[in-house]
Order: C-alpha cells, then sequence, then structure tokens
C-alpha cells in the first residue's frame, strides 16, 4: 500500500503534509477535514480518536502529528533526517516542545485573530493572548536562534518542521512576532522552502 496522509492543510494535517512534500515523497492525501468527516466509521477504522492527521504506510498506521513527521525523517532521510543520535533527541525535544508550550495558546490566539468557532474577531486581543501564554516560550526559542541558522544542527531537519508547522498557527492568524526577531527571521527561512510553499497553497485551497 502507497503511503497515505489523511487530515486537510488547514489544521494539524498541514505539518505532515509539509513533511512529505518536503522529502519528495509520491503519496495519497485523502482531504479529511477536522469536524464531521473525522468522525465518521470509515476514518475511524483509521484513527479511532477521530483526529487529524493521520497515516499509513504499508503496513503501519500511525496518528499525531509530531509522531509522523519523526517517522518519515527516519525512514525517508534528507533533507529532514538525522544521523546523529543526540541531535535527533534534540529534534524529538523541539517537537514536543512545540506541542506542549506553544500550540494551545497559539490555537486560542488564531481563533481570536480570525473569528473562528464564535470568537469575535479581535487582533489586539488575540495578540495579548500570544503574549501572555506564549511570551516566555517565545523568547527561549529566540535566545535559542541567537546566531544559529536552524534548531538543530546546520541544516534545515524535522526539528524545524514541527515546530515551525505548530507557528503557522501564528502566521495564519497575522500574530505579531517583532518582539522575537530570531524567531521571526528563522520561520521566514523555513516558509521559503520549496516543500513549505506548495503546503501553504493546499491549506489556502482547504479553508476556501
Amino acid at each position: 500500500m502507497a503511503l497515505t496522509i489523511y487530515g486537510i492543510a488547514f489544521s494539524r494535517a498541514f505539518r505532515s503534509l509539509w513533511a512529505a512534500n518536503e522529502l519528495g515523497l509520491d503519496y495519497t492525501h485523502v482531504p479529511t477535514h477536522f469536524m464531521k468527516e473525522s468522525k465518521q466509521p470509515d476514518y475511524l477504522a483509521v484513527n479511532p480518536n477521530g483526529r487529524v492527521p493521520a497515516m499509513v504506510d504499508g503496513d503501519l498506521v500511525l496518528f499525531e502529528s509530531m509522531a509522523i513527521n519523526l517517522y518519515l525523517a527516519r525512514t525517508y532521510g534528507a533533507p529532514l533526517g538525522i544521523d546523529d543520535p543526540v541531535d535527533e533527541a534534540r529534534a524529538v525535544q523541539w517537537s514536543f516542545w512545540g506541542i506542549t508550550e506553544l500550540e494551545s495558546t497559539l490555537l486560542r490566539a488564531m481563533f481570536t485573530a480570525l473569528g473562528l468557532f464564535g470568537e469575535e474577531a479581535d487582533p489586539a486581543k488575540a495578540n495579548e493572548t500570544l503574549n501572555k501564554g506564549a511570551g516566555r516560550a517565545l523568547t527561549v526559542l529566540d535566545r535559542h536562534l541567537d546566531g544559529r541558522g536552524w534548531l538543530v544542527g546546520d541544516s534545515f531537519s524535522v526539528a524545524d518542521l514541527n515546530v515551525a508547522g505548530v507557528m503557522h498557527l501564528a502566521r495564519n492568524a497575522r500574530l505579531d512576532l517583532s518582539q522575537w526577531p530570531n524567531v521571526g527571521g528563522w520561520l521566514d527561512r523555513c516558509y521559503d522552502r520549496p516543500g513549505a510553499k506548495k503546503t501553504l497553497e493546499m491549506a489556502r485551497s482547504a479553508r476556501g
């Protein structure tokens, strides 16, 4: 069975679609919406949690975007794979960090900025949410990137893709990241990659 990725690009599936595009993989994309479609029996047979993304690669079925991306990087190699086990552990560290320290705040800020799910669109309030909930974490990231091009090692890797994939929420919401200039520059480098550009176009199409 060919590699298959479920989810729409305007969701957490963005991260795994970006990984597949970055690796230049031949894959089947099943655009599964994170609301109604992800709760249907045929999809629940793939991911019983009823969330996206999910991935099937041969006999392997995986859910959770970070797990999928770490698997793809390890299995398919450059440019996402990391050979050194210490740096690979650091990539896992940053991947978990992006979820635990950033994602929930960025989601709330995006909903407020864009007026989604019953929120009233309020960019100023969204930036307040960002600063209050994720300011400390973004300062940690900004300091780590001081004098560095990438999160781990000397080149773009799955570590950068996973954290930048979470930060896609901030870019979607056009949140003000100017007080973290190293983060802003790093994000520009990440999103200037062809794999990112292709996935951003998929996200625009999915959002309509």
